[in-house]
């Protein structure tokens, strides 16, 4: 196997658990009107049988540094592969309410810790230059997971009573996969160097991913070998840490969780046929997975800034062009349309980019805990928006909610255009010097 081939196999290996990261988020849309049935679940049981994933994301999140950190990056994406395989056995099998409940938390601990060990994995055996669009094929394997466990759910309705338990047991099958070839990837070389002081082991890593830039690397990560235990949140990662926040907050105020959860109510709310707004809710994840590729393609060629500022002119302006339909009452197929675009310069800008810059933006010695706050921000956000999302909309309205959000998204260009520094081909050693420099 080439060089080429074995960098694109390790970051695939780990992007696998973005796989299972999408198929575990949206396979329960397929089962949950069922389970409320069979376990006579009242509104309150149900809210928590669809969100308890959701929590144990956030906790997945805050803790998912811990084990990077500590066992390393690889041993960190077996956990998460183990996880993923107990969770859809486990929910599989579920023979009560409180049951599911466990293993469906053992899931979102799974995701919410694959969003941090995943992107940092991916980051630190990625060449310079290629970086962006390895990293960012995390972020298509989450939307081609979530259009997978659609799919399969209508695959699998209607093949009897237990249909549900072969919705939530398939995910098994990309388990075993993510376990399998999770064992033939190597260690990360900058935790191999900076946390076991094995740099042998690591050269040969280096040397198989860059062999002009290897010593180099090495110099500089043994340079701060001094720095291993050293905590986040201090002054010379003010900026770093202040970059990974805003840039979470934006990625939810933008309205994409509440757009892709609640798009059969939108497009009901804009006087668009209950079967009509299913089929335009499946139009959303195709434009997803398709311009997340666009965004992919073109991530190391023109920059994350650039991906960045196009799409925030372009959610802006159908953020207000959906805004002003509800306002005007001119709703009708124009909100899908519009939506459609938002989809597209999202998964373009801000879906492209989120996981690639905050694995860039921190120094070798923080860099799991600093990935561990940007997703948790992420997480935690992306729960406010989505519990309150159906509240705001009925009470004050579709015009004000999307006002809201394109307002949030004025504010994100000027992030972009004025604060956030260009990681492009920059090497993680040097990344101190884009970021404070900037």
């Amino acid at each position: 196997m080439n060089q080429n081939l074995k960098i694109f196999f390790w970051s695939l290996s780990a992007a696998l658990g973005g796989f299972l990261f999408g198929f575990d988020t949206a396979v329960i849309s397929g089962v949950e009107q069922t389970l409320q049935k069979l376990w006579n679940l009242n509104a309150f049981e149900h809210g928590v049988t669809v969100s308890i994933a959701l929590i144990g994301t956030v906790v997945g999140s805050v803790i998912g540094g811990i084990p990077a950190e500590k066992l390393g990056r690889k041993k960190s994406l077996l956990i998460i592969a183990l996880l993923y395989l107990v969770s859809s056995v486990g929910t599989a099998y579920a023979v009560d309410w409180s049951v599911f409940l466990v293993f469906r938390f053992m899931g979102g601990l799974g995701v919410g810790v694959s969003s941090v060990v995943a992107p940092l994995y991916i980051s630190e055996i990625a060449p310079a230059h290629k970086r962006g669009r390895l990293v960012a094929m995390f972020q298509f394997n989450i939307v081609f997971g979530i259009l997978m466990a659609y799919l399969s759910n209508y695959l699998l309705s209607g093949i009897g009573e237990n249909e549900w338990r072969w919705m939530l047991g398939v995910q098994a099958f990309p388990s075993l996969i993510f376990i399998i070839t999770v064992l033939f990837i190597p260690e990360s070389p900058r935790w191999l160097i900076l946390k076991r002081g094995d740099i042998s082991t690591a050269r040969t890593i280096l040397h198989t991913i860059d062999k002009n830039s290897s010593e180099q690397i090495i110099a500089s990560i043994k340079q701060n070998t001094s720095k291993v235990h050293v905590p986040l949140f201090q002054k010379a990662y003010s900026k770093s840490i202040m970059l990974a926040v805003l840039f979470a907050v934006f990625n939810q105020v933008s309205g994409i969780n509440a757009i892709i959860y609640f798009a059969p109510r939108i497009f009901e709310m804009a006087g668009i046929g209950k079967d009509s707004a299913l089929l335009s809710s499946a139009g959303i994840g195709l434009i997803n997975l398709v311009s997340t590729l666009l965004g992919i393609s073109l991530i190391d060629k023109f920059g994350r800034r650039a991906l960045m500022i196009v799409g925030s002119c372009g959610l802006i302006l159908t953020l207000v062009l959906v805004s002003q339909a509800f306002f005007t009452q001119r709703m009708g197929m124009n909100v899908p349309f519009y939506l459609f675009a938002y989809i597209a310069f999202f998964a373009f800008s801000q879906g492209a980019v989120i996981w690639v810059f905050i694995s860039e933006i921190f120094p070798n010695e923080v860099r799991a805990n600093g990935q561990a706050l940007g997703s948790f921000t992420h997480w935690l956000m992306a729960s406010i928006i989505t519990f309150t999302f159906p509240y705001i909309a009925e009470t004050f309205g579709g015009g004000i909610v999307f006002a809201f959000f394109a307002s949030m998204m004025i504010l994100q260009l000027l992030f972009a255009w004025k604060i956030m520094p260009e990681t492009k081909g920059k090497s993680l050693e040097n990344m101190d010097s884009v970021v404070l420099v900037h």
